[in-house]
């Protein structure tokens, strides 16, 4: 009961949702109208996900200090195949929260010399898991799929950096990148309270990135959630279509978001009857394989490994999805 109340009252804070729909009653507004559901829908999440994402930015960032680039190098410097790539996939869980921004830091510990399976193991993970999405997609969809969610994106970074590291792909690495030379600059100590100003500028910093993504992630979400009717959703992303995972895969990487402006549509989708496999399929695809994403790493490596990256995501992402529809009824 109190796991139910913390998942439901604090972390889905359904007594938001209860309460604008009071509010809106109050104005006039009936909720229970299409126009009426939409705006409590947008309001809801949009208030729910700013405040969880604040929460959460502040709390990440003020970990994340203790891992600036220097000491990630060097932490993941420390260990050797397999378990190389498990720290850096982890390492990405406390890192930036969209790939673009996860690309910089790809670039410098690739052009620091650590090998480069283990650079794809925590590019994968960085946007496509981290701390804030366990504790958003817990809000959602409950415990078991989010911690599943979570390890299994770990898996697949591990795996897929894995397999680039086994193919040997160095020389696909941009030559102004492999010929950098690498400057070890210890990261200046700091203080209780220049690690809670750090947290705070990146709470800004952040907000103020994301958070158009979340106004058009959660605006699409209303529009699916009260206006597009479930049995067309389920037609293309039911159990009926085979080929669902495909197709919300494939629709997912031309977009480009962060998993806080996913969230909203995959709430949506899942109420209207789409199965979990191919929500969670798409909120991948979106994160990890975005298009801007995709041009800023062409710049770092050259066609064959950029082709090689997405392939593995790519087939990695279908096999998540498909795995997590046949096992649904386990999550849910």
């Amino acid at each position: 009961m109190i796991w139910d109340f913390i998942q439901n009252q604090m972390l889905g804070m359904k007594w938001l949702n209860g309460l604008i729909g009071r509010l809106l009653g109050v104005l006039g507004l009936d909720i229970s109208t299409r126009w009426g559901g939409s705006i409590q829908f947008f309001l809801y999440d949009v208030l729910k996900i700013t405040v969880l994402l604040c929460f959460l930015i502040f709390l990440i960032s003020y970990i994340q200090s203790y891992f600036p680039p220097e000491r990630s190098k060097k932490m993941m410097g420390r260990f050797h195949g397999i378990w190389a790539n498990g720290i850096a996939a982890l390492l990405g869980t406390v890192t930036p929260f969209c790939s673009c921004s996860s690309i910089p830091l790809f670039i410098g510990f690739t052009s620091a010399g650590l090998p480069l399976g283990v650079t794809f193991s925590f590019l994968i993970s960085s946007p496509m898991v981290d701390l804030g999405s366990l504790v958003l997609l817990m809000s959602i969809f409950g415990t078991k799929v989010a911690l599943a969610y979570v390890l299994v994106g770990l898996m697949v970074a591990v795996i897929g950096g894995t397999m680039i590291e086994k193919l040997h792909m160095e020389d696909q690495v941009e030559e102004f990148i492999r010929n950098a030379s690498a400057v070890d600059i210890e990261s200046p100590t700091l203080g209780q309270k220049e690690r809670l100003i750090y947290a705070k500028d990146q709470v800004v910093s952040t907000f103020k990135k994301v958070f158009p993504y979340i106004l058009i992630g959660v605006g699409i979400g209303a529009v699916i959630h009260n206006w597009i009717p479930e049995t067309w959703v389920e037609t293309v992303l039911g159990s009926r279509n085979p080929f669902g995972v495909v197709l919300a895969t494939v629709l997912g990487v031309p977009m480009y978001a962060d998993i806080f402006g996913t969230i909203p549509v995959a709430e949506a989708l899942l109420f209207k009857g789409a199965q979990l496999g191919t929500i969670l399929s798409f909120m991948m695809a979106v994160t990890t394989l975005s298009l801007p994403s995709i041009i800023m790493l062409r710049k770092a490596v050259k066609p064959k490994l950029l082709g090689l990256f997405v392939g593995i995501c790519t087939g990695g992402i279908m096999l998540v999805g498909y795995l997590f529809n046949a096992f649904a009824f386990l999550l849910i």
